[in-house]
């Protein structure tokens, strides 16, 4: 291993270190701005990473949904989480249908009246270890970008107004950002839209290759990149909210984790990959959105 590798590795288990012996301080009084009335919705909570962060959420007192596109798969992740004694509710989700999202927003209307949390954690990869196949590349962007955009646009009209705000975490994984989609200014909808419609052309076209686009894990990439650069957008649109009102979104990478999405070859647990996501929605007296994330650091765009 190169002298730099081995710095940055040393770098990382310190910080996983750090996180360790944060995640043991209980939250305060002063920080607790959440009770058991407040609802976080976990997309793709049957497994994995999902499942830890709602066993995570859940441990600190929120009533926590746990969605599946399996029910099934769903109801028995529920009842593994229900040891604990904690407050948890499941329903079928699936991102990619329209009509499973209205039918899950209208059950969170009759039920809960709203959300405080939704954390976006649904998403596909279809590439195991290190091999980069884009054959899969339109089913993962559909889920991951657009499945996760439809997900915030429906979801926003179900966010109950608190003085603490709700909030919107999304999970995606550091990708090289094109240098278009990082300009907040001239950044919209249509142009991240454009770019992955871009991607996915030049794949049919067998063209990927030399389109400047991200040469490992590549269809993922671009698929966490457009929500990278949505997450911003989104933010921009709803920060002129009164207090009251707000919501605050942001974005996090949990790391190479030890899960079936990564053919088991992570370096981290889910239980620490979740710990960013967390600690996001749960942040307190910070006014903290559009902003990526890793291991509780902000890192620029």
């Amino acid at each position: 291993m190169s002298g730099k590798k081995e710095r940055n590795k040393e770098r990382r288990e310190k910080r996983l270190q750090e996180i360790s012996l944060l995640r043991t301080i209980p939250y305060s009084d002063h920080q607790r701005w959440w009770s058991q009335e407040t609802v976080a919705v976990v997309t793709g909570a049957n497994r994995g990473i999902g499942f830890e962060i709602a066993r995570q959420l859940a441990g600190h007192g929120l009533t926590v949904i746990l969605t599946s596109r399996n029910i099934s798969v769903g109801i028995e992740a529920t009842k593994a989480l229900q040891e604990g004694g904690f407050s948890y509710d499941v329903h079928q989700l699936d991102i990619l249908d329209v009509e499973s999202i209205s039918a899950f927003v209208e059950w969170i209307k009759q039920k809960y009246g709203g959300i405080d949390i939704l954390v976006n954690n649904a998403g596909v990869n279809y590439n195991l270890g290190f091999d980069n196949s884009v054959e899969f590349a339109r089913q993962v962007v559909d889920t991951n970008y657009y499945g996760t955009k439809n997900m915030i646009k429906a979801m926003i009209s179900v966010m109950k107004p608190s003085a603490a705000a709700a909030r919107i975490v999304n999970r995606i994984q550091d990708a090289t950002l094109r240098e278009k989609l990082t300009n907040l200014e001239t950044l919209s909808e249509e142009l991240i839209d454009r770019t992955v419609s871009s991607f996915l052309q030049q794949v049919e076209d067998e063209t990927w290759q030399s389109g400047g686009w991200p040469q490992t894990f590549t269809d993922y990439s671009v698929s966490k990149l457009a929500v990278n650069a949505y997450t911003r957008l989104v933010a921009k649109e709803l920060c002129d909210r009164p207090q009251g009102e707000k919501i605050y979104i942001n974005c996090y990478c949990p790391g190479w984790v030890k899960t079936a999405m990564t053919g088991w070859a992570g370096n981290i647990s889910p239980e620490v990959a979740a710990d960013t996501g967390v600690w996001l929605s749960l942040l307190s007296d910070q006014a903290i959105t559009g902003k990526f994330f890793a291991e509780r650091r902000e890192i620029n765009f």
